[in-house]
């Protein structure tokens, strides 16, 4: 989707009445002491100390915030709250949003506000404390919900109907109603995003996810489940065959696929290097697409949308957060997708071009149309620099346990230890100041080390660099002394592959992460820096000046060049996905740095999950590489 796309879906939005049926909750977050209270004198227990307490809105009335943040023309709620605190401070919330409440219906008796307690302690959440699942919705309710819904299909461009609590409705007249009115007004958007009810309702569109499809297609299947995307697009297909309306099927970080009279579309998951918080994540979407459906947007846009719009969310921690317009332009425009998940982390699908360890992740790539190639350095022909990742993680780690390095407990230390070698999983391939300006967040984010004693970008990249250029240099002295040869320090046909592309008349660009005059000495001790006519491209400490992005850009703009006119050559997610973000060619370099040759089963997933055309474990097969790229 185009920027000016989005922006003229987010414009189209401002006038969209949009009205929510649903279970409007309210999310209670409770944030403990971990130094406790005192002991109770009457019980002799250990109370508990709440440090800090906020309450945010959640279930339907997360919908109804996420609506907000769009800013349609009018927000209707329909459904029904507790006589309590907790109920207050709801439509207190609402109000504050500019939501009509008049048909939020106050039920007196048997029904407590839908509240959602959940303790945290040291950012880590404690068992849920629930309020109102054992509502008992009266008929007399029941009767204004429906008023209220007949007047939202008269007046509203758009319907949303969110259950998410079990046993909310418990009067069964209530869908039957409910579907006679949609019935009669079949020509309304009526978007049904249901927990329990998901069979009930009729003539509606429906948003729905994997697991919940299965089930409505009478498949018994577990929360654990891994579904074959091959099921779940025939579950969709078979949803949609029902009612002959649209049908969004959500799939976490693997994206949403729409079924609708123009036939399956699917728009892939986005990758992000940042914690995440997928709660909330799902009414972002209902949200998103309803107002886009609203807006007279195709249901391929509004999935496409939504999908911007959940990557926002889910990355606000401690929060049911919502995404704002300029938010979800921000992602849209440049967003990092996830592409063939299951053939990433499945071997078993992968095909191979014949007699050979080339991969072909596609079934037609373009060939013979190569005239520039870009390259990677590190792990993609040098190896100079293998197990720098042995040096980031202890420097990351010490950074975020500070002073309390040595006396940290196992639980601590490996807490975050697994959160820094998560980020540098994500993060390969990406400029290292980039990767210290993302520590400096996970730090504040353990909150161990006093803000005072926190470094900047800068500071922690000069630990790292001083380190990982101890390393290297020793390595580099042993090739001047003799001792080892380049080919000890390159992957495996990596140097031959590259004269090959010179004779063939391909102009060489070497775009590295790594800072430019160590990239520059790294290639010149190797003896390649020659080869790379193009130039050769490094870190120069100002993000805004130098990016693998902008080298790509630059190198198509001044060069006038049509997609697959340029190669990509990398062993790290980055220049894989801005190469296919140009359409060009790219080829994941899957490398065994240890080795020097043979396949590193990680590095594929993550050059597949890039968008890598093909996959290479070295350059040992050049000639058939070279064959099938001319």
């Amino acid at each position: 989707m185009t920027e000016d796309r989005i922006k003229e879906i987010l414009a189209r939005i401002k006038n969209v009445k949009v009205a929510v049926y649903g279970d409007f909750c309210l999310d209670a977050y409770w944030l403990l002491d971990p130094q406790g209270s005192e002991v109770s004198v009457e019980t002799g227990l250990q109370a508990r100390a709440v440090a800090r307490h906020y309450y945010s809105l959640g279930g339907a009335s997360n919908v109804v915030a996420n609506l907000a943040a769009l800013e349609p023309a009018r927000i209707r709620v329909i459904g029904a709250i507790g006589d309590d605190i907790f109920g207050r401070e709801l439509r207190r919330q609402l109000h504050e949003l500019g939501v009509d409440t008049s048909s939020l219906v106050v039920q007196g008796e048997n029904f407590d506000t839908v509240t959602f307690g959940k303790p945290y302690l040291e950012d880590s959440e404690q068992p849920r404390i629930d309020f109102g699942f054992f509502n008992k919705r009266s008929e007399a309710t029941d009767r204004i919900l429906l008023d209220g819904i007949r007047n939202a299909l008269e007046t509203a461009d758009v319907l949303i109907i969110n259950q998410q609590v079990p046993g909310s409705i418990v009067n069964e007249s209530f869908i039957d109603q409910a579907n006679r009115l949609f019935e009669q007004f079949s020509d309304k958007i009526v978007l049904l995003d249901s927990r329990h009810y998901g069979d009930k309702f009729k003539h509606i569109y429906r948003k729905t996810n994997d697991l919940e499809a299965a089930m409505l297609n009478g498949v018994d299947v577990g929360l654990s489940d891994v579904l074959q995307l091959s099921d779940i697009l025939q579950y969709a297909r078979n949803l949609h065959e029902q009612f002959g309306k649209p049908v969004f099927l959500t799939r976490g970080p693997r994206g949403i696929i729409t079924v609708d009279s123009d036939g399956v579309s699917e728009v892939p998951g986005i990758q992000l290097l940042k914690k995440l918080d997928t709660v909330g994540a799902g009414d972002t979407v209902t949200s998103a697409l309803a107002l886009c459906l609203g807006a007279g947007a195709l249901p391929c846009e509004a999935a496409e949308f939504a999908n911007f719009a959940a990557a926002v969310t889910v990355q606000k921690l401690f929060q049911t957060g919502t995404a704002a317009g300029g938010e979800i332009l921000g992602i849209g425009i440049d967003a990092d997708y996830i592409f063939q998940p299951e053939l990433a982390e499945d071997r078993r699908q992968a095909r191979y071009l014949d007699n050979s360890e080339i991969e072909l992740c596609y079934e037609s790539i373009p060939a013979g149309r190569i005239k520039h190639a870009v390259f990677d350095n590190d792990g993609t022909i040098s190896t100079l620099r293998q197990g720098w990742e042995d040096i980031m993680a202890p420097v990351m780690v010490r950074a975020v346990l500070g002073d309390e390095y040595d006396t940290a407990d196992e639980t601590r230390y490996h807490k975050v230890r697994n959160r820094v070698l998560e980020y540098i999983d994500k993060s390969t391939g990406i400029q290292t100041i980039l990767q210290m300006e993302a520590l400096v967040e996970i730090v504040k984010e353990f909150g161990i080390v006093e803000n005072e004693k926190i470094l900047d970008k800068f500071g922690y990249k000069d630990i790292y660099n001083n380190a990982l250029i101890e390393m290297v240099g020793k390595r580099i002295e042993k090739l001047k002394h003799g001792e080892l040869e380049v080919s000890d320090y390159t992957v495996k046909g990596a140097i031959e592959f590259l004269h090959q592309l010179r004779q063939r008349g391909i102009k060489l660009y070497l775009a590295s992460g790594t800072d430019h005059q160590d990239v520059l000495a790294e290639s010149q001790a190797l003896g390649y820096a020659q080869i790379f006519d193009g130039g050769i491209y490094g870190a120069v400490g100002d993000v805004a000046k130098y990016s693998k992005k902008m080298v790509i850009e630059r190198i198509m703009a001044e060069n006038k060049l049509q997609g697959p006119e340029l190669a990509v050559f990398g062993d790290g997610p980055v220049e894989m996905r801005e190469c296919r973000k140009r359409d060009g060619i790219a080829v994941g370099v899957a490398s065994d740095e240890i080795r020097r040759h043979g396949l590193d089963t990680d590095k594929r997933t993550r050059l597949v999950n890039a968008g890598a055309h093909i996959i290479i474990p070295d350059f040992s097969q050049r000639d058939a590489l070279s064959k099938l790229l001319f």
